[in-house]
């Protein structure tokens, strides 16, 4: 009982510190990061760029710190862009239950491509991944045969800049709020 009571104890105090790398310093900050990883990220995958060109709003997250045993947690600061500029701010936060150990962080993006979809991020107390519009997770083979023809979702979503190690399967619930202005 002890080793767990250490162990959640130990638990908090990273996700305590990780709150920090993820809570940008300041807005510049934060617009500058966003900027930088989808322009990253348009630059080097063609799927992106097209999902970009076509999509109504931009929500980036540069900076998202997950870590967890046992009990676990998740915390960034994100932008989005509508035509190419900051339009709002929003935190992504989640918590995890389950057989899980280690310390990630990564990025996402998510192409809004239709204005209902748009409009549920706002419209309730916090958008729920899984809950509400379809969000399609864009990896590797769906990268491969994903065309402007065929991307006919709600929002498409890319993992980006993915460091550290995360294993194990749990519950995972995740949220996006919008930040006061």
């Amino acid at each position: 009982m002890n080793v767990v009571r250490r162990s959640i104890g130990l638990l908090l105090v990273s996700l305590a510190f990780s709150f920090g790398l993820a809570h940008a310093d300041s807005r510049v900050d934060l617009d500058r990061s966003a900027r930088t990883v989808l322009n990253q990220l348009v630059a080097s995958n063609d799927n992106a760029k097209k999902l970009n060109e076509k999509a109504i709003a931009t929500l980036v997250f540069p900076a998202v710190i997950k870590a967890g045993f046992m009990v676990g947690g998740q915390y960034g600061d994100g932008v989005l862009f509508k035509w190419g500029r900051p339009a709002a701010y929003y935190n992504t936060a989640g918590g995890s239950f389950g057989l899980q150990l280690g310390a990630q962080q990564y990025g996402y993006v998510l192409f809004f491509m239709k204005e209902s979809a748009l409009g549920a991020l706002d419209a309730t107390q916090g958008f729920e991944i899984g809950v509400g519009p379809t969000v399609v997770l864009v990896d590797d083979g769906m990268a491969k045969s994903l065309t402007t023809i065929t991307a006919q979702d709600d929002i498409y979503a890319f993992i980006t800049g993915q460091v550290g190690a995360m294993a194990g399967i749990g519950i995972q619930g995740n949220k996006i709020t919008k930040l006061a202005k």
